[in-house]
């Protein structure tokens, strides 16, 4: 076997560890001291062995680096109001609230970037310009999710969207495993040569931008084009056949300290001699029936939970979903005011769900003069903003699946509402 052979085998090996690294992270959800050590292992083997990689390995790595921007940026930029709501978290917690109207268009230009870089990476455009730029976003993307798996600043950063949710550790693992490829492309920029003219990169380079500015826009102004939250149509958000709730309990024993967990109700509460040396410190409830992402508490204005009542409701009903009422497109409201008229005709309920304190509600109903027996509920606002992308949204709703949604541009009329009824019941 020559050198040239031996380099190019070496170099796909390192190419291969990079790649089973990337596997692992599935496996490592919290910090873990020996799979940093691995991940930084694998970035000394693409700096010390640089001059072993092959036009095909770099060329690989420019594929496998296109692709992850290009699934990233497209799995937040179709829903980049999902993405401003994360960047909003970051204002939040870096103590930047002033910044919060600019969320949106940091939103559009973040997933841009993403998208754009991905496809030049993809396409082989502008490979020396690219390359830089990718290191420079990484480095940040590095030091942002550092922090926050140290410091947990934001429980998830949405480096993924809701596509792909992932612990702050295993976000830093990813984004050290990314530095692997980057540093290939980066320090081999120079013996990579583009396929076009450089008017033709620009001009793909404006393309691309465009594209995807407007991919954004359709997606904003509209709901999601493809829906990876848990309240997506056609999910069904109850438990049919639900399982029995488990109740552990935590007693600490008096003398010694000692804490023992028992599941209710196979513990001695009717031995007295037990009872007097042990006591009650905490409860843990495992409900198996609980859905992913079903947090959803409808809240009367007497502060009872009404969500059953509501989502387990075997006929079909409208959920009017407003996170915020002084925020909501009132245009959509007197569409919904009408909406209303229709189906209390027709006997469908219909109510409406937000996070606005009931004072404040009851200044709107009377500023939109809506009908009085239009009944308000309180519910979590980021619970709301899961639910749909709109303020307003509407929810067609049966037995607890979700039959449709509509955003506020698109509010339907009574004809629409019926065929959903008669398509997706």
């Amino acid at each position: 076997m020559n050198t040239d052979t031996l380099k190019k085998i070496t170099g796909w090996i390192i190419i291969l560890i990079a790649i089973f690294s990337a596997y692992l992270i599935l496996f490592f959800e919290r910090f873990n001291l020996y799979f940093i050590l691995l991940l930084i292992f694998d970035l000394v083997l693409a700096i010390r062995f640089r001059k072993i990689f092959s036009p095909s390995t770099i060329r690989i790595s420019q594929i496998i680096l296109g692709l992850l921007f290009l699934f990233s940026g497209f799995v937040k930029g179709v829903d980049p109001l999902g993405t401003s709501y994360r960047v909003e978290d970051y204002f939040i917690a870096y103590g930047t609230e002033w910044m919060m109207p600019a969320a949106v268009f940091l939103s559009f230009i973040l997933n841009a970037a993403e998208l754009v870089l991905g496809a030049l990476l993809l396409f082989n455009v502008k490979p020396k310009i690219t390359a830089w730029l990718v290191l420079i976003m990484m480095i940040f993307f590095t030091l942002t999710t550092l922090n926050d798996a140290l410091n947990n600043p934001v429980p998830d950063c949405g480096c993924f969207g809701d596509a792909l949710i992932m612990s702050n550790w295993q976000t830093y693992y990813k984004n050290l495993t990314i530095n692997f490829f980057v540093l290939i492309v980066f320090l081999h920029r120079g013996r990579i040569r583009s396929y076009y003219r450089s008017s033709a990169e620009w001009a793909m380079g404006v393309g691309f931008i465009a594209i995807f500015i407007g991919f954004q826009y359709l997606n904003y102004i509209n709901l999601p084009m493809l829906d990876f939250r848990p309240w997506k149509v056609g999910n069904k958000m109850i438990t049919e056949n639900p399982l029995p709730v488990k109740y552990y309990l935590t007693y600490q024993n008096k003398n010694t300290g000692e804490q023992k967990e028992y599941l209710s109700p196979d513990y001695p509460y009717n031995d007295p001699e037990w009872l007097e040396n042990w006591k009650f410190v905490s409860q843990r409830v495992d409900d198996p029936n609980v859905m992913p992402g079903m947090d959803l508490a409808i809240i009367n204005f007497d502060g009872e939970d009404v969500t059953k009542s509501y989502l387990e409701n075997s006929e079909y009903n409208l959920f009017v979903v407003a996170w915020d009422l002084e925020l909501s497109d009132i245009g959509a409201f007197s569409k919904i005011k009408t909406l209303y008229q229709k189906a209390d005709e027709f006997d469908l309920s219909m109510i409406v769900i937000t996070s606005t304190l009931p004072e404040q509600i009851e200044l709107f109903k009377k500023w939109q003069k809506l009908p009085t027996h239009l009944e308000f509920f309180n519910a979590d606002d980021i619970v709301l903003k899961t639910m749909i992308r709109a303020n307003p949204g509407l929810i067609l709703m049966k037995n607890g699946k979700v039959i449709e949604k509509w955003h506020n541009r698109w509010i339907p009329d009574w004809d629409e509402i019926e065929e959903a009824m008669e398509t997706g019941g």
